[in-house]
């Protein structure tokens, strides 16, 4: 028996197409203290840049997924347009279950295109931005093969972005583009990060499903990543 998709009211009363974007960002325990504190604070400027856009508060989706605790990852909150997004408040402890939170990340993604579909809303290819400061803790090779595949099929566009003491090579494996997909961070500047993303999702928000969109440069946040 196939599952029941319960309507959306946001995509009833709001047609606009929609941007999918997937944080699946990492709350272990190295990330406590200062880490923690300033990607909260990039969480918050993020929801302010976006609100701010009228045509990003109407179509960009978002979904904040975070990975911790005894490998465990959460889903806060549900699926929201842009100016319904609070941003949450994380705490760091734990452990790194990357595998487990970038496979819950992908099933989301697809179980809200169907909503998409079923709704006639049009959508530009979802992203999943992908954060860690660590080594995986869990099984991860195999949701790695997963979300390469899935960006063969242009199912979803990855962004890996590394903290301090994560893997380029882990990383890079979940990623098409390998190694020169990911992007490290430049210290803990996650406000200077969150604003380039919030400049991307404007741009790609208005961009034509299927079609290309020339993002902001990534020199103010990120550093080579080898």
């Amino acid at each position: 028996m196939s599952q029941l998709i319960i309507p959306d009211v946001a995509l009833v009363d709001n047609s606009e197409q929609r941007t999918p974007l997937v944080l699946v960002l990492d709350c272990s325990g190295s990330m406590h203290g200062e880490p923690i504190n300033e990607l909260n604070a990039g969480l918050q400027l993020l929801e302010k840049e976006l609100k701010n856009d009228v045509i990003a508060a109407k179509r960009v989706r978002i979904l904040v997924i975070q990975y911790g605790g005894n490998d465990q990852c959460s889903i806060i909150g549900d699926w929201c347009d842009a100016m319904d997004f609070t941003a949450p408040i994380l705490e760091a402890n734990g452990t790194t279950p990357t595998g487990q939170a970038v496979m819950v990340a992908l099933d989301e993604i697809e179980a809200e295109k169907q909503r998409f579909r079923q709704a006639g809303v049009a959508y530009t290819r979802p992203w999943l931005f992908l954060m860690s400061d660590g080594a995986p803790t869990d099984l991860w090779e195999e949701s790695a093969q997963v979300c390469r595949q899935a960006q063969k099929d242009q199912k979803v566009a990855m962004f890996p972005i590394m903290v301090d003491g994560a893997s380029a090579q882990v990383m890079g494996e979940f990623s098409i583009a390998g190694l020169n997909g990911v992007k490290k961070l430049k210290g803990l500047q996650f406000k200077e990060l969150f604003l380039w993303l919030s400049a991307s999702m404007q741009v790609v928000s208005q961009s034509t499903p299927g079609g290309q969109a020339q993002l902001p440069s990534t020199d103010s946040w990120s550093t080579v990543s080898v």
